[in-house]
Parts: C-alpha cells; structure tokens; sequence
C-alpha cells in the first residue's frame, strides 16, 4: 500500500528508534526526535561534524576494540545486511543497527538505528527488592524482640526444649527472609551486568576450557551446599542429588563461564524439583552438534509441564505460569529472563520443550572447546 502524501520527516519522527543518515562525506543529512533525545547534548556536534563525531561516540566504551563504529560500517558495506553493535550512553548500552544503503544516485549512505531498551524490569526489580528489605527488617526486628522478651521472662526451673522451640521457630523465619533477600540481590546484580552491556565482557573474560563431566560431577557433589529452594518449602531440606540421572559422555569440552554456567543449571534445576514430584527422576544429559561444534546440555523432568498458552511468557520477567503447582511456589519470575541472556552472552542458546502433564526439557546449547582457538563462537 503506498504511504501517498506522508511526509519523510513525519515518517522518521513516528518511529521509536533514533534515527541518524549520513550522506557519502559523512555529513548527518537526515534524522528524528527520537536520536535528538537519546543522544541530548551531544548532538550537536553529530550535527556539526558528522559521521566522525557518531563514530567517536559510538566508540566509546566499547569491549572489542575489532568492532569500532567504522569497523562495524564497512562489514555492513560489505555484506550488504544490516549489523548489530552497542553504543554506551548515559550509563547504559544501547543496541543499535548500521546499514550502508545506496540512494537513487548511487551514493553510499549509511544509516544508524540507536534502540531505546525498555528498563521497567530495573524498576520493578527495585521496587520488588524495596519491599523484602522492608519485610525482612520488620520481621527480623521483631523476631529478635521476640527472642530477646522470651530469655528475659524465662525463669529457674522453666522448660527449656518450649523456648528453644519456640526460638527455633523465629530464627527460621528470620532465616526465610534473609536467603529471599540474599536471593533478589543476586538477581539485582545479574540484571545490572545484563542492562549496562557488562554481562558479555565478563562472560568473555572467565570463560575458559570445561572438561564437562568433571564440571557437572562437581556441580552435583556441591549441590547440597546451595539453599535450591526456598526455606519455607518443604523441600528446602532434602538432597536433591539422588533424583539426578547423569549422561554426559567422556571428553567432551565447551568453552564457558564456569561460575555463571552452573549458576544456570541451579535455577534450571530449582524449577524442576520445584513442579515435579518428589519420586520423579531429572534427567542430565548433553551430547556434540558437530555440524555447528557446539554441545547441547539437556534437563529433563516428569513434571507438570507447561500449558501451550503460557509457553511464550517463559522467558518474560516477571511472569509466572498460572498454574495451580506453580502459583503455590514462591518465586519472582525472573531466573529464566536471566538465564537466557547470560547463556546468550557466552555466544550459546537456551530453549525449552514442554507438554503439560508429561513434563518439560530446557535445553542449553553453547561453544565446543577446540584445541586449534583459544574460543570458538556458537
């Protein structure tokens, strides 16, 4: 359908994206309300200077000096697609886009596209940590208040095991609050690296050489040593180990963040146990895709599964299934959105398959440890 009689300006000054054109020397020749207020005051020196000033800017901070803003143009001449690249502002990372196009006169133009993210998970994430501080302050002050009135009124000859009970059971709910705290500001950390473009640096940076059957053999014997799941479930006590079946075939190597990858397989594992039962067995395994050189790790379980029409809300913030086995847990929504994009950011992929009754799989795909490269990129 043609957009007879729309105004270029008008088009450009409707889209949510910034939107910065320059001509073939460089020289900013078109743009919209939205990059004027992403970029502020830095603007006008884009307007004055053109490309050279964009490029200084978009280059600032940059973690791999091989992809400077003109490094990223010319593989975009050259592929003649589109290529993604951050820019840092206002102490955030924006996603962004360069393409180089010809006009009717085929003059090289290249045109920049600067994303605004959506941060409202920061916002809620804060407001959801707020509000366990001020629970987990209340509640402990008044426990302690508790404990401190009940050893100030016991007497000689008092029954001893009644105050330890009782003071036993303070002191677990005073405990409950503290590890769901501990837990939001761990999330609270993980969310930041990912919103200000940190996360794939220092995926980078730890990442090395697993051997995988000795980093999931380990991962298993220190299981008990985490709190997996909630103090207040009854299955905050229980080992988990003995409902794992482990395959995972001999000298098989990824390239990986060995501190974040078994941070993913925890929460992977805290849903599982948490929307199975308790007898059923979770299963894994993980196996070579030579075609890509990357290794596939599978966790399966014989649980609730999810409905089809709550599959598309997973990897939401925020969101949890609106089924009764999951609304009776506690929890924030949040794991699997962090998950993800840390998996991402170790150039991996994380899905899942699910049917409701039957169970689920999440499955993580993630580099292959070559001998020849010190890292391979899925």
């Amino acid at each position: 359908m043609p957009l007879s009689g729309l105004q270029p300006q008008a088009l450009l000054d409707s889209l949510g994206q910034g939107i910065l054109i320059f001509d073939s020397n460089g020289k900013l020749m078109s743009t919209n309300d939205a990059a004027k207020t992403i970029i502020g005051a830095d603007f006008k020196l884009i307007r004055s200077e053109g490309w050279s000033a964009a490029a200084a800017l978009m280059d600032t901070r940059i973690t791999d000096p091989t992809r400077t803003a003109n490094d990223v143009r010319e593989q975009a001449r050259e592929s003649g697609k589109p290529l993604r690249f951050q820019m840092y502002r206002l102490g955030e990372y924006l996603p962004c886009w360069v393409s180089v196009i010809n006009n009717e006169r085929g003059e090289l133009l290249t045109v920049v596209a600067i994303e605004q993210p959506d941060w409202t998970i920061v916002s809620d994430l804060i407001t959801f940590y707020l509000r366990e501080v001020v629970n987990g302050v209340d509640s402990t002050r008044g426990h302690a208040q508790l404990i401190e009135r009940g050893l100030a009124l016991q007497k000689p000859g008092d029954n001893l095991d009644k105050l330890a009970h009782r003071i036993g059971g303070f002191t677990r709910l005073i405990d409950i609050h503290m590890h769901r705290l501990g837990y939001l500001t761990d999330m609270l950390s993980r969310l930041e690296s990912i919103r200000t473009g940190h996360v794939k640096e220092s995926m980078a940076r730890a990442a090395k050489k697993l051997d995988l059957l000795d980093f999931v053999g380990n991962f298993v014997g220190e299981l008990d040593e985490y709190t997996l799941i909630d103090p207040e479930s009854d299955l905050s006590t229980e080992s988990h180990r003995a409902r794992l079946n482990i395959s995972i075939p001999p000298d098989l190597a990824i390239h990986a963040a060995q501190s974040a990858l078994g941070r993913v397989l925890r929460d992977i594992l805290r849903n599982a146990i948490m929307y199975s039962m308790k007898a059923t067995p979770i299963q894994v395994r993980a196996h070579i895709n030579r075609r890509d050189h990357t290794v596939q790790i599978d966790v399966s379980d014989e649980g609730y599964g999810i409905r089809a029409g709550e599959q598309e809300r997973v990897f939401q913030p925020f969101v949890r299934a609106r089924q009764p086995q999951v609304i009776g847990e506690f929890g924030y929504g949040l794991s699997l959105f962090l998950c993800k994009n840390e998996i991402e950011a170790m150039s991996g992929r994380m899905w899942f398959q699910s049917e409701e009754g039957v169970g689920t799989t999440f499955s993580i795909k993630l580099p292959m440890w070559r001998d020849s490269s010190s890292s391979v990129s899925a």
